[in-house]
């Protein structure tokens, strides 16, 4: 018998008739004798709704009136499957994140879980009973409802999931697992059996949708397996795989994988802009100069190249954001253009970045120079890089995505993983 958490995102209850498959899935486990609680996003597309009618109510809102709106969403989902469950004979009960409590910080819109006191939920487990949680939300210090961000139902289900010392997270969505490239650009990309949780954070972070990005971190600080599935797949279908686990993918600690590949995936990201400063005096300090402002401003910078000129006296600094904060960047960086002292600032936005992912580059050398050496023999300009201990960043055209995707994902062998 294991303890499971198991997430259901919005298109996996988009109506009805897919909570009844949702509530198939679900006995399925229970039948197994497994004691589960489930957590559920709203229903696809009800949050869009929700937020485009508090926008209509006025431009300019309240946070925490913002916050009890969209969270109703998911309090609908959590009452609609608790329904279906209890006429399936499982004895199941809703429950709000701030009946958990699963309490938050004061960020109303994006608030960060300080704390779950899994106590309840553990009694209601081995009592027999299924928890049916809204995911997304949480109690502020304030004592109001406070949401957690997009895609924060990812998030809800990990920390419950550590909460309750649960011994695995799986997470449902539309897809049937992790792949090492995008299918729809790379149509012989391979469904990984096992990744890393390090990898996974990667790749969450450079592009890949599968899960929230801050829902790796949690996985990988609380040491939570997760497994991704899909919710299409027949509940009655078989559980075993021949490498001995569900279908999908096992998100785990390194330790659980025997053999490394070098590479593991190739992540992309359009969601890309770059900013070059030109001619700034190369002096100390003129970096944060620069930068200081934009992180004042909650503006993330990634790559970041900086190149001299002849002289010394002079420096070019480019770097890259994401494409939402561009005009933002802008407009600060031109009212601190004497304070900074650049002579000229342009900006490029159809550019993207694409990255090989893997923790075996740990333990190999030339795995960057393949990589510049086949874009290059496909006429692929590169921008800038970055490199970190398991990942190579390029930034190139956004118009040679597509065939930076492929020649990179067949490069390492990716093709026939």
């Amino acid at each position: 018998m294991a303890r499971i958490v198991m997430k259901f995102g919005g298109t996996s209850v988009a109506n009805v008739e897919r909570i009844r498959n949702v509530g198939a899935h679900v006995k399925r486990e229970i039948d197994a004798g497994h004691e589960v609680a489930v957590v559920v996003s709203a229903m696809a597309g009800a949050t869009n709704q929700l937020v485009a009618w508090t926008r209509e109510a006025g431009a300019i809102h309240d946070a925490r009136e913002y916050d009890a709106i969209v969270a109703s969403g998911e309090q609908v989902t959590s009452g609609l499957l608790a329904i279906v469950l209890q006429g399936m004979g499982v004895p199941a009960r809703s429950f709000q994140g701030w009946q958990i409590p699963l309490l938050t910080d004061k960020t109303h819109g994006s608030a960060r879980i300080e704390s779950i006191d899994g106590t309840a939920l553990i009694s209601r487990l081995t009592d027999g009973q299924v928890p049916v949680i809204a995911g997304f939300q949480g109690l502020a210090p304030d004592n109001r409802i406070a949401t957690l961000g997009r895609g924060g139902s990812d998030t809800s289900a990990v920390a419950i999931a550590a909460a309750v010392g649960a011994d695995r997270c799986d997470i449902y969505t539309d897809v049937d697992g992790v792949y090492t490239t995008d299918p729809r650009i790379v149509p012989k990309a391979q469904r990984l059996d096992r990744i890393a949780f390090e990898e996974m954070l990667e790749m969450a972070s450079l592009g890949a949708k599968v899960l929230q990005v801050r829902s790796v971190e949690m996985a990988m600080v609380h040491k939570v397996r997760v497994f991704v599935r899909s919710s299409f797949d027949a509940p009655d279908a078989p559980q075993v795989g021949p490498n001995g686990l569900p279908p999908g993918t096992l998100i785990c600690d390194e330790d659980e994988i025997v053999e490394h590949q070098v590479v593991t995936g190739i992540a992309y990201s359009k969601d890309e802009a770059q900013i070059t400063l030109r001619r700034v005096e190369d002096k100390p300090g003129v970096a944060a100069g620069v930068f200081g402002p934009l992180a004042e401003a909650a503006i993330n910078v990634d790559m970041i190249v900086q190149n001299i000129s002849e002289d010394g006296r002079t420096t070019d600094i480019t770097f890259t954001l994401p494409t939402s904060d561009q005009a933002r960047a802008v407009e600060i960086l031109e009212t601190r253009k004497s304070e900074i002292g650049f002579a000229a600032l342009n900006t490029a936005a159809e550019v993207c970045k694409v990255s090989v992912i893997g923790i075996g580059m740990r333990s190999h050398a030339g795995v960057a120079a393949q990589a510049f050496e086949a874009l290059a023999k496909r006429g692929v300009n590169i921008r800038a890089i970055t490199t970190s201990e398991i990942k190579i960043s390029v930034l190139i055209d956004a118009a040679y995505t597509e065939l930076a995707v492929r020649t990179l994902h067949s490069v390492y062998g990716l093709d026939k993983a």
